[in-house]
This record gives C-alpha cells, structure tokens and sequence, in this order.
C-alpha cells in the first residue's frame, strides 16, 4: 500500500515548483532560485514514480475490464502479469523513496583516518585505506582534499584528515566510520606470520557554514607552527601551520596544507565544526532506544566494523554478516557491492521500523 495523500501532496508542490520556477521575479533571485531547484530535485524521482504508478494503475484497471470482451480478452490476459509486476515494482521502489533522509546525506565529508593498533603495520594499512577511499572516489568524480596529514617513518600514515566534494558524499560514506581491522603478513615478517593490526576512520558531515555551530572565540586556543612531516619533502617550512585547541571538549585540530595561515585557520575550524557536530549528533542517537538505533548508523567508532584478511582474500563486514571474497578489488577503490549491501540494510530497518510505528 502507498500513502496516496502524502504522494498527492508531494506531487502537487512539485507542480507548484515547476510554475514558480518560470516566473521572472523568482528567477531574478538567485538564492530562491536555487532553494527551489534543490527542493525540486529531491522530490522529482518520487514524483515520476508515483506518476508512473498511477499510469500503470489506469492501464491495469483497463485491462481487466477488457477481460470481459470476447475480442480483447487474451490481448489483455497477456498484458497484466507485466502491468502487474510493474505496479509491484513501483510500489517497492516509492516506499524506499518515501523513507525518511538523513539531513546530512548531500553534504560533502570530512574523513579521518587514523593507525591504530600494530605499530608500523597499522600506518601501513592506514595508508592502504585512504588510498582505496580516494581510489573510489576518484571514480565518483569527488574531489579530495588533504587537510592535515602525519606520516610515518616506514611509508604508512599516523593521521590524515581530508575533506572530500562531490554529489551525496556523505550518504555514500556515512557507514564507513569506525574500527578496521585488518590481518595480513608484514613485509618486515621473516617467519610468515599473520600479524592483526587496526585503523579507526570516521566520517563527518562537513560544515557549510561556520556559523552553524556555535563556536565561542573565548574557548579557542589558537596556535602557529611551522608545517612539518618526516624527510621535510613538499614541506612548507614558514609559520604557516595552524593548531586549535577547543578547550571546553580538548578537542585539538591542526591544518597544514594550505599555503596560508589564513586559509589553515579557516580549514582547522572547519574541521573543528565538524567534529562537534558530530559530537552533537551522537548525543541525539544516545538518547534513542537501543532497539530503534540502526546498527549500520551508530556511529560508535569504537566497534570493529570491518576485518581484512588479506591471505584469503577475504572482507567481512560484521555488522550485517556480508562477507566477499574480492579484497584485492576493494583496495584498488571497487567499494560499490559493499556499500550497497550497507545502505540495502540500512533501508530495510528504515522500513521495519516505520511498519512497527504504524
């Protein structure tokens, strides 16, 4: 069954987009303009389908009815088993529609990722996956960009904070966040022993605009440094470094890779937003019920998400039991199966969750 008046609603604002849209003085105003066409596209695809829900609707209705008549009645007996399976289809397809968006779904991403456990082979590996996450979102058209970044002596990488635009970054990544684990044999390993090593990621809605976080200049601690990293190569050595130390949370945010102070300071801030959004945002989850909380969504960055076990080829994602057997793939960026899987599961408890409040 579809909410009939709540898709005649969206349908019939859609219609009220497109007149205004058309009209001079809305045109004329830019800011307008582009709320109108944001909002317009959000609602198109649930509008075409419950279109085309309707059509398909009519012709069923037609089609039984020419049952009746001796003339039409195999042309149509043949017709409504795929009228049928259509209307099926559309049904499913507008409900996933209809669930409830994450606010946060288009805006694009600050990720961080940091070596955790296992020394030199945790840098390792924190490297391998901010590779394969660039690596995908090259093939998305995104643009990355580093923000802060701490190399390790052997290669690998301590920290790397990146911003990342593009089209509906965060709904692609926002499952991302949390611990990697990942088992392989280390090139320093003589004997050929597995060594179990881990990363932890976390991805955060960046901040269109300062301002929507209420950020006391009081509360700053505001230092310059000189931008640094091991062998100093690609190193600009002026006083160009900006750290931030938020001191109420002790949240502390370096930007180095800019070519100003200026522009350091604005992206360590930026930075600085994200995170206590983030902070904010999973206050709100707290306080819901562990059985309404989607799994997928906890956003507990402490939780093993994910394990690489490199000798069998082999990624798991323990929490929603999906294993594949193509790491090798998924290091080069392939992240497409895995983050369907993902939003597929987070879809269905979307759903059981409304069908449980109905």
């Amino acid at each position: 069954m579809l909410p009939a008046d709540k898709l005649e609603s969206l349908a019939a604002r859609y219609r009220e987009i497109e007149e205004l849209l058309c009209q001079p003085n809305v045109v004329s105003d830019s800011k307008r303009y582009t709320g109108l066409t944001k909002e317009r596209a959000e609602l198109q695809e649930v509008v075409e389908a419950y279109n085309r829900y309707e059509q398909v609707t009519r012709d069923l209705a037609g089609h039984k009815a020419a049952l009746s008549d001796p003339e039409l009645k195999d042309l149509a007996a043949e017709e409504i088993p795929a009228l049928e399976e259509e209307r099926d289809q559309l049904v499913a397809s507008i409900n996933l529609l209809l669930l409830p968006k994450d606010p946060n779904d288009e805006r694009n991403t600050i990720l961080e990722i940091r070596s955790g456990t296992g020394g030199e082979e945790a840098a390792l590996f924190a490297g391998d996956l901010f590779r394969m996450y660039s690596r995908y979102a090259e093939a998305q058209g995104w643009k990355v960009e580093v923000m802060s970044l701490s190399e390790a002596s052997a290669g690998g990488i301590k920290e790397v904070i990146a911003s990342i635009e593009g089209d509906n970054v965060y709904s692609r990544l926002r499952f991302e966040g949390g611990v990697h684990r990942v088992q392989r044999v280390p090139t320093t390993e003589s004997q050929g022993r597995i060594h179990t090593s881990t990363a932890t990621v976390a991805v955060l809605p960046e901040v269109d605009d300062v301002d929507e976080v209420n950020i006391d200049p009081n509360d700053l601690e505001i230092m310059t440094t000189a931008a640094g990293g091991p062998g100093g190569q690609h190193v600009n050595r002026t006083m160009s470094a900006v750290q931030i130390k938020h001191i109420p949370s002790g949240i502390m945010v370096r930007s180095e890779q800019q070519r100003s102070q200026h522009q350091n300071k604005a992206k360590a801030l930026q930075i600085l937003s994200a995170k206590l959004l983030e902070i904010e945002r999973e206050a709100q989850a707290s306080a819901i019920s562990s059985e309404r909380r989607s799994m997928v969504g906890s956003g507990e960055r402490s939780e093993k998400i994910r394990t690489y076990n490199y000798p069998q080829n082999r990624i798991t994602d323990h929490r929603i039991q999906l294993t594949l057997h193509n790491l090798d793939r998924v290091m080069e960026g392939e992240l497409g199966d895995l983050f369907t899987a993902l939003r597929s599961h987070h879809q269905a408890e979307l759903m059981q969750e409304q069908s449980g409040d109905n």
